[in-house]
C-alpha cells in the first residue's frame, strides 16, 4: 500500500517578511528639469539636536547673566550675535564673511530665532566691540556648561588625565601681539603661540587663552594651569598630567603639585642635564623603542629639591635634513639622542613613557580645532577681539564633545570605550541632513528623509536630549566612569 501523504513530518515554515527593495533609480540626465519653487529646505539638519541641547542646558541665561556688553545692539540681542557666531563656526564657517551663504536658511534662522542672520558688516561691529575681559567669561560660561553636561549626561568619572600643549599659528598682515619666534613651518614669520589644555578622558577643551608669539614665561604657565584646574567640575579627586617640554619650569611643578596632580614633563636639554645623562647608569630599554634607559634623581638649577628623571636614549642621532621635532622632546648630542622626563610617577619607567606618549591625542585634538572649528582664523588686528574668537571656536568644538557624551552607546561605561567622533566626521553623519521644515496648525515641525541611515542614533540623542531638566538629573542608564 503506497502512502501519498507527506513524507515529511516537520512543521511548515513561517512565511518569510518580504524585504522592502528601493524603486528603480531616478534617471538624472542632462535634460532633468528644475526650478526653485520648494520651501522651508535646508541641508543642516542637525543643528535641531545642537539647539536642544543648548536650551536644555541653559545656554541663553548662562550668556545674558555672564557676558557683560555695554554695546546696545539693535539687529539682534547679545545671546543671538553670540548664538549666530557659535552655530556658523560649528557649520564650519570659520570667517564671518561666511555666514552670507546660510543667513536665509530656515534652521538656523529659527534657532536663532531672527528673519535673516545680519551681514558681515553687523556681526563684525558687533565682535569688534566686546573687551577682553568677555573671553573670560567664555571660559566661565563652558565651564557652566561643562558641569550641567556631565550631571544631565551622567559623567561619573573619580578623576581626570589633563594634557596641556602650545600650537604655532602663523599671522601675516600687522596683528597686535605677533612675534618672530618659534615657527617651525614657516620660519621667520610671525605668529601667535596659544595654550591650550584638553581633559584627555572626554577630548573636551578644558581651559586656554590666545598667547603672543614668545614664549610663555613660567609665571604665565602657572597661571594658566591653576585657571584650568578650577574650571573643572567639582568633585574630582587629583589626577594626572602631561605636558612637553614648553612647560618644563618649576613654576609648571609647582602648580601641579599644589593642585595634587601627579605629573610627567619633556625635561629641556641645557649643559648641566647633558652632564648628568653622560654620568647616569645605562641599561636595555625593552620596554621602550630605545635603545637604552636610565633613572635618576636630578635637582634642576632654581629647584629646591631633586626629583625622579626617567631617560631614553637612542644611538642614532637625527641626520642632517630631519624634520624637527615640535617642542624640542628630542635632543641630541654627537653620539646619541635623548628622551628626558621628570616626574612624580613611582611606576616603572616603560609604564610612565606609555602614559606619555598617549598625550599625542592632544594634539590632534589642536588640530581637529585649528582645521575644523576655525582656531586658527584670527580675523581681526585687535589682540582682544581675536580672543574672544578664540574661546568662540573653542565653544562650538566643545558642543561636539557634548554631544558624543550624550549619544554615546550604553556599553560605553568607561572612558576607554568612549569613542571620540571628530568634528568633521559629526559634520558628515550628524548635520549636513537635507530637512524640510513644515507648519500646521501654529506648529512647527522638521522632517528628514527616511533613507537617512543613522535615524536609531539619531532618535536616541534627540530622546535623551528631550528628557533633561532644569534641575539636570542623569538622563542616562548607565555612568561613564
Amino acid at each position: 500500500m503506497v502512502r501519498r501523504g507527506r513524507q515529511h513530518s516537520g512543521k511548515t515554515p513561517a512565511k518569510q517578511r518580504e524585504i522592502a527593495t528601493r524603486g528603480e533609480p531616478n534617471e538624472i540626465r542632462a535634460s532633468t528639469p528644475f526650478d526653485f519653487r520648494a520651501k522651508n529646505l535646508t541641508p543642516y539638519g542637525g543643528l535641531l539636536p545642537v539647539a536642544t541641547m543648548l536650551e536644555k542646558l541653559g545656554f541663553k541665561s548662562l550668556i545674558n547673566d555672564t557676558l557683560t556688553v555695554a554695546r546696545v545692539t539693535r539687529v539682534m540681542d547679545v545671546y543671538q550675535f553670540v548664538l549666530a557666531i557659535v552655530l556658523g563656526l560649528y557649520i564650519g564657517f570659520a570667517r564671518l564673511s561666511q555666514l552670507r551663504f546660510v543667513a536665509a536658511d530656515p534652521l538656523l534662522t529659527g534657532v536663532v530665532g531672527v528673519p535673516q542672520v545680519p551681514p558681515q558688516c553687523t556681526l563684525w561691529r558687533f565682535l569688534d566691540s566686546l573687551h577682553l575681559q568677555v573671553a573670560h567669561q567664555l571660559l566661565a560660561v563652558q565651564a557652566v556648561l561643562r558641569r550641567r553636561a556631565w550631571a544631565a549626561a551622567r559623567v561619573l568619572m573619580r578623576s581626570v588625565v589633563v594634557d596641556t600643549d602650545t600650537t604655532v599659528h602663523t599671522v601675516y598682515g600687522k596683528k597686535m601681539g605677533a612675534r618672530v619666534s618659534y615657527n617651525p613651518k614657516n620660519r621667520g614669520k610671525k605668529s601667535y603661540q596659544p595654550i591650550l589644555t584638553f581633559i584627555a578622558d572626554t577630548r573636551e577643551y578644558l581651559w586656554g587663552e590666545l598667547h603672543n608669539g614668545d614664549r610663555p614665561t613660567g609665571r604665565q604657565i602657572a597661571a594658566h594651569l591653576r585657571r584650568a584646574f578650577s574650571a573643572l567640575p567639582p568633585g574630582l579627586a587629583p589626577g594626572r598630567a602631561r605636558a612637553d617640554s614648553g612647560f618644563y619650569c618649576w613654576e609648571a611643578v609647582q602648580a601641579y603639585e599644589a593642585a595634587g596632580y601627579k605629573f610627567v614633563i619633556v625635561a629641556r636639554k641645557t649643559n648641566a642635564l647633558v652632564a648628568r645623562l653622560t654620568a647616569a647608569t645605562w641599561k636595555r630599554s625593552p620596554g621602550t623603542d630605545a635603545d637604552e634607559q636610565a633613572e635618576f634623581a636630578y635637582q634642576p638649577s632654581g629647584w629646591p629639591r631633586p626629583y625622579r628623571f626617567l631617560a631614553l636614549r637612542y644611538e642614532r642621532p637625527p641626520e642632517e635634513g630631519d624634520e624637527p621635532v615640535e617642542q624640542y622632546q628630542l635632543f641630541a648630542t654627537a653620539t646619541y639622542t635623548y628622551r628626558v622626563f621628570v616626574t612624580t610617577f613611582t611606576e616603572p619607567l616603560d609604564k610612565v613613557v606609555w602614559f606619555y606618549n598617549r598625550r599625542a591625542g592632544a594634539e590632534n585634538l589642536i588640530k581637529e580645532a585649528n582645521n575644523d572649528a576655525g582656531l586658527a582664523a584670527h580675523p581681526s588686528h585687535r589682540f582682544d577681539t581675536n580672543s574672544i574668537h578664540f574661546q568662540l571656536a573653542m565653544l562650538a568644538y566643545n558642543l561636539n564633545c557634548w554631544l558624543m557624551l550624550f549619544q554615546r552607546e550604553d556599553r560605553a561605561m568607561d572612558v576607554e570605550a568612549l569613542r571620540h567622533t571628530t568634528l568633521a566626521t559629526s559634520r558628515l553623519k550628524f548635520l549636513f541632513v537635507a530637512a524640510k521644515i513644515w507648519r500646521h496648525a501654529r506648529r512647527v515641525g522638521v522632517s528628514y528623509s527616511a533613507d537617512y541611515p543613522e535615524q536609531p542614533v539619531f532618535n536616541r540623542l534627540m530622546h535623551r536630549l528631550r528628557r533633561v531638566t532644569n534641575t539636570f538629573v542623569p538622563v542616562m542608564d548607565f555612568a561613564l566612569t
